[in-house]
């Protein structure tokens, strides 16, 4: 997982990522290929 100042990039590698907010912390999820996971906060 990486640890990232900005999401939004990341996101617009792949079709199926998607921005969550968890506990404060936004994460980039990937269920079909978990190596573009990244959080940030």
């Amino acid at each position: 997982m990486k640890v990232r100042s900005s999401l939004k990039s990341l996101k617009n590698r792949h079709r199926d990522c998607k921005i969550v907010r968890r506990k404060g912390r936004l994460y980039v999820i990937n269920k079909t290929n978990p190596r573009f996971k990244a959080r940030q906060g």
